[in-house]
């Protein structure tokens, strides 16, 4: 079968120059957004604590507050891209159009996750006027953030499809991610908590993303590295396999 890099490419430019036509609330905002996280947490309150598994508080909390920009910006970024023409009417305009669903979804996923990617780069970059840190495994952590963005923004565009108002398509980022990952241990270490906390912590899916990338980092985490990447690929699966059905069979996408 003949792939349609053309159109691929055609919905991934443009997705990416809307993003780039909004930079001061696509870029600046959470930038600015995790600075403020940076300065409070890592430097007033991380000076008055101690070091965790080695590692500086400051220098701890990097790899959970770019793993929550990461998440919420690959879900907002893809669910907004497909919303938007559903929204409009003009997705039928892409559904007839010479380009297969596979096609689709890699033009508007790989534009949502280059944009989580992108932001999670330049956070990193951010922390390091803030706080000093190392990165010990840079692949595994390119690999991580990669894998998490892809994710994330698959889930994001199954998201932009079931939502049918602008409400809904804020609904899960705000209510279910964010909650999910400030308790995922964006801030401390799930061994800091009591034993019942502990185990129920461990249902949290965002653990296993958080912990495998601050290992990635400092060579330490809560879970075990295979399992992170197990659960990230268990969810990718889910993601993929949820696209496929929501395709063939034309859910809130074919009237």
């Amino acid at each position: 079968m003949h792939f349609n890099i053309h159109g691929v490419r055609a919905i991934y430019r443009f997705e990416m120059a809307r993003w780039f036509r909004t930079l001061l609330s696509s870029i600046a905002s959470p930038v600015i957004s995790t600075s403020l996280y940076f300065v409070v947490f890592g430097a007033a309150i991380g000076s008055r604590m101690g070091d965790i598994g080695g590692v500086p508080y400051g220098a701890f909390i990097i790899p959970g507050l770019v793993m929550l920009t990461l998440l919420t910006e690959s879900i907002s970024n893809a669910a907004f891209g497909i919303f938007m023409p559903k929204w409009s009417g003009t997705i039928y305009e892409v559904l007839s159009a010479p380009v297969s669903t596979a096609e689709i979804v890699i033009g508007y996923v790989g534009a949502a996750a280059t944009k989580s990617v992108l932001l999670g780069c330049l956070i990193l970059a951010t922390a390091r006027v803030f706080v000093p840190y190392g990165i010990e495994h840079p692949l595994w952590m390119l690999a991580f953030l990669v894998l998490t963005a892809v994710s994330f923004s698959l889930f994001g565009f199954i998201i932009g499809i079931w939502a049918e108002s602008w409400e809904k398509l804020q609904i899960v980022p705000l209510m279910i991610v964010t909650p999910l990952a400030f308790l995922g241990g964006s801030f401390y270490s799930i061994e800091m908590l009591p034993g019942i906390w502990r185990e129920i912590a461990l249902f949290n899916p965002v653990v296993y993303l958080i912990s495998g990338f601050r290992w990635s980092f400092y060579g330490v985490s809560d879970v075990g590295v295979g399992m992170s990447l197990a659960m990230i690929g268990i969810f990718l699966a889910l993601c993929l396999g949820g696209i496929t059905w929501i395709f063939r069979s034309g859910y809130k996408i074919k009237r």
